[in-house]
C-alpha cells in the first residue's frame, strides 16, 4: 500500500502522494488541482481526441487551450486512455495499485458497470481513497441524474435567493456550487488519508452539488428551519444586518459598506458627516435599522451619491467599518494590495505560450508550493506515464497505441 509518511525536511504537503483523477469540468479538476498544488502526483487520465469537456469551452483561448481548462488543471500529468477497450481498464488497474487517492465525477454505477467501480478498485487496493462527485448522490429519485452547478443551485435554493429584490433569480458569476464541492471534497481527501495512516485501511467519500449547496446556505437554512422564514432576494444587501450592502456613488460606480455593530454604524454615520443619524431612535440598534430599513437606506444613499468612490475611499481610510469598491476584472487584478501579496503567478505553456493563474490562496510556514507546471496538452505524458509508474517497455507502449487503447 502507498504510504503518506514524509521527510520531516519535505516542503510538499502531500509528497509522495498520488492522485489517479477521472474527473472532468469543474468540482473534480478544481479539487485536484489543489491536491496538485501542495505537491501530490496528479494524474489526469482523458478520453483520447476530447479529452475533459472544458477542453473546448471557449472562446476564449489560448492558443490551442480553453481559458476554462487553463483555469483548473496546472500541476496536472495527462494520459489518454480508451476506457473502451478492455486493456483500457486494465492499465487504469493497474495504476490503482500504486496510487493513493482514486476521484471521478461520473454518473452513479457508470463505472461499476465497467469494472471500476470502488468494489472493485478496493480489491485492487485496500487502501485507496475513492472520492465520488455527483450531481445528486449516490442514491435518492435525483441520483442518476447528471449534474451541474446552476441546476444544484436551482434545487438547492441559491439562484432563488441571488438577484436584484424585486428582480428575477439570478446564478452566482462563477460556478459557487461546484467549488465548494471541490473544497469539501479536498478536506474529506486528507481526513482519509490521515485515517489510513491510523488503519492501513482507504474508504469511498461521495460528495454531490446538492449536498454541498444546501449545507452551504449557513444561516439562511437555520432561519428557515428554526423560525420558519422564508428567504428572499435582498441584492448585495443583507437579510439580517443594516446597513451591509453595496451603495451607488457618483460617476455611476459602486461602493460596498458593512457595519454590523453599533460603533461601526456610529463611526460610518461620522464620516458620511450625519453623526446625530446614529442617535436616532430609529437607528439606535442593527434590530431597529433592519426594521427601519427603507429609511435608512434612502438617507445613506442620498449621501453616497455626493461622492465618487475614490474621494469615499479617502474619506474612509483607517474607519472601524469594512468598505471596498465594486471592482470589475481590471480593477481587481490591478489593486495594489493584490500585486503586492504576488496573487498572479505565470507559467510557460507548450501551446499557450505564457499564461497567467491566480495563485494558491493558502500560505505555510512548512509548505513551499512546487514550481508551477502548466495544464497538460491531450495525453501529454501518456508514455512517460506508463513507462515511470507503470514501468512498461517501448514496445508495449508502442503495442497500446497502435491497439487504439491509448492515445
Amino acid at each position: 500500500m502507498p504510504s503518506i509518511k514524509m521527510a520531516v525536511n519535505s516542503k510538499s504537503l502531500l509528497s509522495g502522494i498520488r492522485v489517479l483523477d477521472m474527473t472532468r469540468v469543474l468540482a473534480g479538476p478544481f479539487m485536484t488541482m489543489i491536491l496538485g498544488d501542495m505537491g501530490a502526483d496528479v494524474i489526469k487520465v482523458e478520453k483520447p481526441k476530447d479529452g475533459d469537456d472544458t477542453r473546448s469551452w471557449g472562446p476564449p483561448f489560448r492558443g490551442t487551450e480553453s481559458a476554462y481548462f487553463l483555469s483548473t488543471n496546472r500541476n496536472k500529468r495527462s494520459i489518454a486512455i480508451n476506457m473502451k477497450h478492455k486493456k483500457g481498464i486494465g492499465l487504469i488497474k493497474e495504476m490503482v495499485k500504486v496510487s493513493d487517492v482514486f476521484v471521478e465525477n461520473y454518473v452513479p454505477g457508470k463505472l461499476d458497470s465497467i469494472g471500476i467501480g470502488y468494489e472493485e478498485l478496493e480489491k485492487v487496493n485496500p487502501g485507496l481513497v475513492y472520492c465520488s462527485i455527483t450531481g445528486f448522490g449516490p442514491a435518492g429519485p435525483y441520483a442518476n441524474r447528471p449534474g451541474y452547478d446552476v441546476i444544484a443551485a436551482s434545487y438547492g435554493g441559491l439562484n432563488y435567493i441571488t438577484g436584484p429584490e424585486n428582480g428575477e433569480p439570478c446564478k452566482v458569476g462563477v460556478a459557487l456550487t461546484d467549488l465548494c464541492t471541490g473544497l469539501y471534497a479536498h478536506g474529506a481527501i486528507i481526513a482519509a488519508l490521515m485515517q489510513r495512516e491510523k488503519t492501513g485501511i482507504g474508504q469511498k467519500i461521495d460528495c454531490d452539488l446538492l449536498s454541498t449547496q444546501l449545507a452551504t446556505l449557513v444561516n439562511i437554512s437555520s432561519s428557515y428551519l428554526n423560525n420558519g422564514v422564508e428567504a428572499k432576494r435582498w441584492g448585495t444587501a443583507h437579510a439580517s444586518l443594516v446597513p451591509y450592502q453595496a451603495f451607488e456613488t457618483k460617476n455611476s460606480d459602486y461602493l460596498t459598506v458593512g457595519a454590523t455593530t453599533n460603533r461601526q454604524f456610529e463611526d460610518l454615520c461620522k464620516k458620511l458627516g450625519v453623526g446625530d443619524l446614529a442617535k436616532d431612535k430609529r437607528f439606535a440598534s442593527n434590530k431597529d435599522r433592519v426594521e427601519n430599513r427603507v429609511v435608512l437606506l434612502q438617507i445613506l444613499g442620498e449621501i453616497f451619491l455626493c461622492k465618487t468612490n475614490a474621494e469615499w475611499l479617502q474619506v474612509f481610510e483607517g474607519s472601524a467599518f469594512p468598505y471596498g469598491p465594486v471592482n470589475n476584472m481590471e480593477q481587481a487584478f490591478s489593486d495594489p494590495h493584490v500585486i503586492f501579496n504576488n496573487l498572479v503567478h505565470e507559467y510557460e505553456h507548450p501551446t499557450a505560450g505564457t499564461c497567467k493563474i491566480t495563485a494558491p490562496p493558502v500560505k505555510y510556514t512548512g509548505h513551499s508550493y512546487p514550481r508551477m507546471k502548466p495544464p497538460p496538452t491531450l495525453g501529454q505524458h501518456t508514455s512517460e506515464i506508463l513507462r515511470g509508474v507503470l514501468d512498461l517497455s517501448d514496445d508495449v507502449i508502442n503495442d497500446l497505441y497502435h491497439e487504439g487503447v491509448v492515445a
